[in-house]
């Protein structure tokens, strides 16, 4: 299924896009996608009731996250070779952990937003994993399993937040909007292969990133057990798996976001983003 909440931003109403593309609205069989609703065995009773037959949505509807919030929004750093070397730092021998804040949650057609006092704003198409039921000291063959689903994420950061005021990553990765997913989240079953999956990213119509999930240091499957040695991951719960060489940062001499900036990305069956960056 591929799962939307569409409607004015505040207003979302759990959809799916059927197999036709049509929009159909969900709001009578769930009452949002969020937590627990999300979880393996929810999203099978939703199917079950039958959300191919829901009714129709007519017209052009704005598409939200296709979250309505995440208990835990977590990041792996650096989990492409060719971008670690890109920045300089040395290919890590372990998953590069850290968070996002879940307030910097927006969707597919959300502005990004520059907050105050920052410098260096840049861009990073990322492969998101959605988590479906608890997962705690698993075993690599059984994670994937314990996921319900795909989305598609920029993971905007800051680089001077980031890298220049001391402290962990998260102050540079967590301002409104930074966390941008969607358009549509997309269940374990219509994602045959999660580590065969292009991802693109384009600046103001310029190609900036290109690559395959293939390609990651640590495939989905070994990111989720990993992380389950140290904490429980719940239904509900993202992980950007990182991102390819290309963002800003890397570039001679380095390029950021600036207002008025157009940002579209997409990522194999999961779906495009168009963003406009805007000044707080």
């Amino acid at each position: 299924m591929r799962l939307v909440r569409f409607g004015p931003k505040g207003e979302e109403k759990p959809g799916l896009l059927d197999r036709d593309g049509r929009l159909r609205d969900l709001s009578a069989l769930t009452e949002d996608f969020a937590g627990a609703a999300v979880s393996r065995a929810a999203l099978a009773a939703l199917a079950e009731r039958g959300a191919n037959e829901a009714p129709v949505v007519e017209g052009l509807v704005r598409l939200g996250a296709p979250l309505a919030s995440v208990p835990n929004f977590y990041c792996i750093g650096l989990n492409y070779a060719a971008h670690a070397a890109e920045t300089g730092a040395a290919k890590p021998t372990e998953p590069l952990l850290f968070s996002k804040a879940t307030s910097s949650l927006a969707g597919p057609e959300d502005d990004i937003i520059i907050p105050q006092g920052a410098t260096r704003v840049d861009w990073e198409v990322e492969l998101g994993v959605v988590i479906g039921t608890p997962a705690l000291n698993i075993s690599e063959a059984e994670a994937l399993d314990h996921v319900a689903g795909y989305v598609a994420i920029n993971d905007v950061s800051e680089r001077t937040f980031q890298k220049d005021r001391g402290g962990q990553w998260i102050k540079g990765k967590s301002a409104p909007s930074f966390g941008k997913i969607g358009p549509w989240f997309v269940t374990r079953d219509d994602v045959a292969d999660p580590q065969a999956l292009d991802l693109s990213l384009a600046v103001n119509g310029a190609a900036r990133q290109a690559s395959n999930t293939s390609d990651m240091i640590f495939s989905v499957a070994e990111i989720i057990a990993y992380m389950s040695n140290f904490m429980q991951l719940l239904p509900g719960d993202v992980i950007a798996t990182g991102t390819p060489s290309g963002v800003g940062l890397g570039m001679t001499p380095p390029q950021f976001l600036a207002e008025g900036d157009s940002v579209v990305l997409e990522v194999a069956g999961l779906g495009r983003q168009v963003s406009k960056v805007v000044a707080a």
